[in-house]
């Protein structure tokens, strides 16, 4: 089993790999129970959030990590994928501006991205 610490970096850098813009990790585990952390990341456009997100879910996929939930695929404009202690949202920068989540969670630590080299 991978730990959380590792496994929100690991959706971080597979988001980046795919060229997703603005990758943030919160570190929300004292202020909700519904997840330990939450990596937020921007796609350019609908295709590209859907491709953002369909290629953390195979890189974790490789790695025997499946979601225990998805949303949003359909219209592409949010997609969550929910991995339990770490939830994924990849948004169009329209509604990642107007749902500003960085702002909802402000009392969220934020964690620095260590991708591998």
């Amino acid at each position: 089993m991978i730990k959380e610490d590792r496994l929100v970096q690991m959706i971080a850098e597979a988001a980046l790999d795919e060229k997703a813009s603005d990758v943030v990790i919160l570190d929300v585990n004292k202020l909700t129970v519904i997840a330990d952390y939450f990596v937020i990341a921007s796609g350019r456009s609908n295709i590209q959030v859907r491709s953002i997100a369909e290629y953390v879910e195979k890189k974790l996929a490789e790695a025997g990590i499946f979601p225990t939930r998805r949303e949003g695929y359909q219209e592409g404009k949010w997609v969550i994928l929910d991995y339990s202690s770490v939830i994924l949202h990849v948004f169009r920068q329209e509604e990642r501006d107007y749902y500003n989540l960085e702002n909802l969670w402000s009392d969220a630590g934020q964690v620095e991205i260590q991708c591998e080299a």
